[in-house]
């Protein structure tokens, strides 16, 4: 009571007061705050009932004014007086005893307040940065204590003048010594040298103190029967010396330097507090982000960021239930790190485990950005981190088990996370661990070399539908991905070598007559008896629109229109006319499909431009023909599944074909020509995907005489689908039915394709 009348009774005086200069109004408030410690003998006192929280702004409004009366960059006397008197030394000591309590609370409000409303740079100075070094140690020391909140706007307003100067993070990267180590480090300080030493920001022991505090009563709670009373150096020193690192990872000695604005930080990631956990996580994304290559290796190899990104993850994916629907991972809205206020009692449409599911969700969110913000170095470490701890420890066993239910939800999960993945250096890691890094071409009897990718493939055709579709749709977006290595591994290295082609060199008397078009380079579909009937619906749009494919040696004919007018039609006149359906609704013709094709494929060449893919495909005369040809795993599954379209349930199929068409969407030749090239002279013993369609439409041809009234339970099962009649008895044969109907739609899908791609060739 008696101070708060004291501190009314000064307040009234210095507002009758003549203002004084200044640089003397500013060393009167400092005197006053160290006198307090003088002339008090209440050490108990919470700070808040003394006058140090109204001289400690009194300070810095003089400090501001002086900044704003001065031309800019030029240091004025209070300054001057702060700097030379080491008066944030002195504060830091105060701050670490907490005398009088609350001190620590305070000392964190000058510094950030110091720091963000002062426009001169301060942290170049030693008697700045050196303090604020010091007083980052003592956040996140103990969570949920008083002053988190203190301690957070502290930190990221260190953060952001890192963020403004990229080069003044080398002041925060100190050697390693006694006093900064972890409990578990203290064993083998030897090591790292002499035991107190700081080369990178000088002895971090001594705390320099004006001569009035020598004698201050505000620390006697510190004192012991071997420590003289009332001395804050020694006091400063012992207290360094226990400085240690809260979080338990630490246990061993890390490289070179410590980075304890990253540990602070990381210490307080783990706050109960959400809003504290949020900050402290963007203030970590900042700091990875500095260009400063000392800074990416020290936060890589001298912190626990790895540790606890990668920990927090395997925590995460672990506490979800084994029950979840993998529908719900698949459907639950998107999730970012930072706006995680999900509630559970206030969704209605909540399901056991999505409170854990959105948790994990969102941390991988965050690791993603995290990545996709750090300097190259940081995020290959992080990356690498995630990819051996998390995907290859904890994903890859779920993955490779034989449980029905746990293949499904494992897979769901991956698929999820394969879908929200942005950064490409993440990306590149999820690749790796998916496919493996193998280039070469595929052999039948590899498995062994990448057993996941050969687990993951032979799934795609797995007994369990949800299974196979749960899958294929996770390849779908894995090859939608900005990454080469994906169809590289997946199809391409299996098709370098064109040895699916029958090369028959044409004698000089023929290539004579091919120069003067005398002789055509295929096969003319009009003489083919398979394609001699075209659909009503079948017509192409505006002829002025199709321009020939690009010239090779394998196409000696390029006559441009009837070039393209056979290979559209090549697809279009596949499905006999007793097996459409589609001409008998409005709506669900060829050109439907010309717009999605043409829009995707602009995207696709958008993303593989980079890649420098050739344009043409190497002419058969260098190519090794006599190797045995192999597809590849993952077109075999997919040629098989694709084979059996007929007897496959709908959704299958829809995805099967799904896959198929993403892989014909892809710009490069020899994709364009094993997948869209009806026209290819196949090897002995090799098929490509005209060919399956081609077996499986012979197939078709015989199962159809065998069904009563086909065409009209064909056009019936077509509307149910489409939602046009209600559903009514299940008609006979109705997943051939179904087959039959996205055979078709699938041919004139690859047809669009083909058409837009030989479009785009010929543009300039």
């Amino acid at each position: 009571m008696f101070s708060k009348l004291t501190s009314i009774l000064q307040h009234a005086v210095e507002a009758l007061a003549p203002s004084l200069p200044l640089q003397e109004d500013f060393v009167y408030h400092w005197k006053a705050i160290t006198h307090y410690y003088i002339e008090t003998s209440d050490d108990k006192a919470p700070v808040t009932d003394t006058n140090i929280p109204s001289h400690l702004e009194q300070m810095l409004d003089i400090l501001v004014q002086e900044e704003n009366e001065r031309e800019s960059g030029e240091t004025g006397p209070c300054m001057e007086y702060l700097l030379h008197h080491k008066i944030l030394e002195t504060l830091y000591t105060l701050g670490k005893a907490d005398c009088p309590p609350g001190m620590k609370q305070q000392v964190l409000v000058f510094y950030t307040k110091l720091l963000g409303r002062i426009r001169q740079p301060l942290l170049p100075h030693i008697n700045v940065h050196r303090p604020v070094q010091k007083l980052i140690r003592l956040c996140g020391e103990v969570l949920a204590t008083p002053t988190e909140n203190e301690e957070i706007q502290f930190l990221c307003i260190v953060c952001a003048k890192l963020k403004q100067d990229p080069y003044l993070v080398n002041f925060f990267l100190e050697n390693k010594s006694k006093s900064h180590m972890s409990r578990g480090a203290l064993s083998v300080i030897s090591e790292d040298g002499p035991k107190g030493q700081d080369t990178a920001s000088g002895d971090v022991s001594q705390c320099h103190q004006p001569q009035e505090l020598s004698g201050a009563t505000g620390v006697k709670h510190t004192e012991s029967e071997d420590e003289p009373p009332h001395q804050m150096d020694d006091l400063s020193a012992s207290l360094d010396d226990l400085n240690v690192t809260s979080l338990p990872e630490v246990s061993a000695v890390r490289p070179n330097q410590d980075y304890n604005l990253v540990n602070s930080l990381l210490n307080l990631t783990r706050s109960p507090d959400g809003r504290i956990a949020v900050k402290a996580c963007e203030g970590l994304m900042l700091l990875v982000s500095l260009p400063e290559p000392a800074a990416a290796k020290c936060l890589a190899q001298s912190t626990c960021l790895c540790e606890l990104l990668t920990g927090r993850l395997t925590s995460l994916y672990k506490a979800l239930p084994q029950s979840v629907d993998p529908l719900d991972i698949e459907t639950v809205e998107a999730v970012n790190w930072g706006l995680d206020s999900y509630s559970h009692k206030e969704d209605a449409s909540a399901f056991p485990g999505k409170r854990a599911l959105i948790s994990f969700l969102s941390w991988f969110d965050y690791c993603d950005q995290l990545i996709k913000e750090a300097q190259k170095t940081a995020a290959v470490a992080l990356a690498k981190a995630i990819h051996e701890r998390f995907f290859v420890g904890v994903m890859e066993p779920q993955l490779m088990q034989t449980s029905e239910m746990g293949i499904l939800t494992s897979t769901a999960l991956l698929h999820r996370i394969v879908r929200q993945v942005t950064s490409d250096v993440l990306l590149q890691e999820m690749v790796i661990f998916i496919l493996g890094e193998q280039r070469e071409p595929e052999t039948l009897s590899e498995i062994s070399r990448h057993p996941l990718r050969h687990r993951l493939i032979e799934h795609c055709d797995h007994i369990s539908d949800e299974i196979s579709i749960m899958t294929l749709r996770m390849f779908e977006h894995l090859l939608q991905k900005p990454n080469e290595h994906i169809l590289y591994n997946l199809v391409l290295r299996n098709l370098e070598e064109r040895n699916y082609t029958e090369y028959k060199p044409l004698c000089p008397e023929d290539k004579d007559m091919v120069e003067n078009g005398l002789i055509a380079g295929a096969v003319d579909l009009e003489e083919d008896p398979l394609f001699t009937d075209i659909s009503p619906d079948n017509t192409l749009p505006n002829q002025e629109w199709i321009c020939s494919p690009r010239a090779s040696p394998d196409h000696p004919k390029n006559d441009g229109k009837t070039e393209v007018h056979k290979v559209v039609n090549s697809f279009l006149c596949l499905v006999p006319d007793e097996a459409k359906s589609s001409y008998h609704v409005e709506g669900t013709g060829y050109d439907t499909y010309l717009r999605d094709a043409h829009k995707q494929f602009r995207d696709y060449c958008a993303v593989c431009l980079r890649w420098e893919w050739p344009g043409a495909p190497k002419p058969l005369e260098k190519c090794d023909l006599e190797a045995a040809f192999f597809e590849g795993h993952f077109l075999k599954v997919l040629f098989d599944r694709m084979g059996r379209i007929l007897d496959q349930p709908y959704d299958v199929n829809l995805q099967v074909t799904s896959v198929l068409s993403k892989l014909s969407l892809f710009p490069h030749p020899y994709t364009h020509e094993y997948l869209l090239d009806p026209y290819v002279n196949l090897a002995s013993g090799c098929r490509s995907l005209f060919s399956v369609i081609v077996r499986v439409v012979g197939d078709l041809m015989v199962r159809i005489q065998r069904i009563q009234d086909f065409t009209p339970k064909l056009l019936l099962v077509r509307k149910r689908l489409l939602g046009l009649e209600p559903e009514g008895p299940i008609v006979d044969h109705i997943t051939l039915l179904e087959g039959v109907i996205v055979l078709e739609e699938f041919c004139k899908e690859l047809a669009a394709i083909a058409f837009v791609k030989y479009h785009a060739s010929a543009a300039p």
